[in-house]
């Protein structure tokens, strides 16, 4: 698993950023990062490959993660209240005890994944998908 310093990942951010406004710069690759405990509140992660990261209580409130692959992504007991997640794919990925409070999850594959003891409460689930997915939901 890659460890990236804080100077890296705003690098890594700056570079996102610009490629999503077509200006240059890079997609966001941290698939297989280890990001555990990081603070990426309000970050702009939009089309970003996080799959196999380590987000490990990590602050992702108000971020921006639409259309973001976070594929056996470890989430587990990350704060993820009122981030944007439309269209994200979850597939197998760990988000036991997650704060996904007020969070955008339509259209979320969530196939697989674990939501055992995660906070869903008022997120908006139109069209996720939740085939075989491990939960024991709190504050639905």
């Amino acid at each position: 698993m890659r460890v990236i310093n804080q100077e890296e990942l705003n690098i890594i951010l700056k570079n996102h950023k610009l490629w999503l406004e077509r200006k240059g710069g890079k997609r966001a690759d941290l698939s297989d990062t280890k990001l555990n405990n990081v603070d990426l509140r309000y970050a702009v992660l939009r089309q970003a490959d996080l799959s196999y990261s380590n987000l490990k209580c990590a602050d992702l409130a108000y971020t921006d993660l639409r259309d973001a692959n976070l594929k056996h992504a470890d989430l587990e007991g990350a704060y993820l209240r009122d981030a944007n997640l439309n269209n994200a794919n979850l597939d197998q990925a760990n988000l036991k005890y997650a704060d996904l409070e007020n969070a955008d999850l339509r259209d979320v594959d969530f196939s697989f994944a674990c939501l055992e003891h995660a906070n869903l409460r008022y997120a908006d689930l139109e069209e996720a998908i939740l085939k075989y997915t491990h939960s024991s939901y709190v504050g639905l």
